[in-house]
């Protein structure tokens, strides 16, 4: 068994995997379409395009990037989340991306920035409201969006949504020793992870900042953000220490820390998770209005 598979076993490839909790409700089911697409690649990148059917004429776009620590589930995983942010009036764009190990980094990345031109250009969105969002590795994959964005000219996205988001491939922050053996997603999790995503064998000392937004240098010129991290969770100093650096950056950034919530296990009260994901839909309700 390999180091990366011994921190974080992957388990069994498989049918598409709903997240416990995360299907669609009747009154969502009833609100918003889903559509499957195909973005032209190689590969061409699935996605699945939730757009809310009362909706007339062209409307804001939420591009989404899944989590599961790079590795698992798929753009069917967290449809109810899909859906709610559908429901604010917006078209939202679930990116089926490539998982490692079996393709690691910059493949995920590249199927996210490859949906991104092809949802503005194809699908009829309001190019002054384009949102990235993510949660977990999502955030990272909606992070680097915005760098790869500003770097090489690409669309302008407007806001950016990260959620318990995954930045830095280091590793030497006090939460992550803190919780090394954590509830749910611990530190020694987070090691297996980047060893997936990276490669076992890969020079860490130069990790491209598309892949670790915390590694980037220069902050500047990316769009406002609202960053969402748990109290109890080995990825939270890093998640803090980036919206730091963005206001450092001039960036605004609204930050907020949901005390007594580990990473993918029950909060001490789920009252400040649901507290934590209701500041996160707001921000994107305004970001998109």
């Amino acid at each position: 068994m390999s180091r990366a598979d011994e921190l974080l076993p992957i388990g069994p490839r498989g049918a598409p995997e709903v997240y416990e909790g995360m299907d669609m409700t009747p009154a969502q089911i009833e609100a918003v379409s889903v559509e499957e697409r195909f973005v032209p690649g190689a590969p061409d990148v699935r996605v699945l395009v939730y757009r809310p059917k009362d909706a007339e004429g062209t409307l804001p776009l939420v591009l989404e990037m899944h989590g599961g620590a790079f590795v698992r589930f798929n753009a069917e995983s967290f449809p109810a989340g899909s859906a709610r942010i559908a429901m604010l009036g917006a078209v939202v764009v679930s990116v089926d991306y490539r998982l490692a190990p079996e393709h690691p980094f910059p493949a995920g990345a590249e199927d996210c920035y490859a949906a991104l031109g092809w949802a503005v250009k194809e699908l009829d969105v309001d190019l002054d409201r384009v949102v990235v969002t993510g949660g977990s590795a999502g955030g990272a994959l909606a992070a680097a969006l915005t760098l790869m964005a500003r770097d090489r000219g690409g669309p302008t996205i407007t806001f950016q949504a990260l959620n318990i988001p995954v930045l830095d491939d280091r590793l030497d922050t006090a939460s992550m020793r803190q919780y090394i053996d954590g509830e749910g997603f611990s530190g020694r999790a987070a090691e297996g992870m980047w060893l997936h995503y990276l490669g076992e064998d890969v020079d860490r000392s130069a990790t491209s900042p598309y892949a670790a937004p915390g590694r980037a240098t220069d902050l500047t010129g990316l769009p406002p953000a609202v960053i969402v991290v748990n109290g109890m969770d080995p990825l939270r100093d890093e998640g803090i220490q980036y919206a730091q650096r963005l206001m450092a950056a001039d960036v605004p950034v609204e930050l907020y820390v949901a005390p007594g919530c580990p990473h993918g296990a029950p909060p001490v009260d789920v009252r400040l998770q649901v507290q934590a994901g209701r500041i996160l839909q707001e921000a994107i309700a305004r970001a998109i209005e």
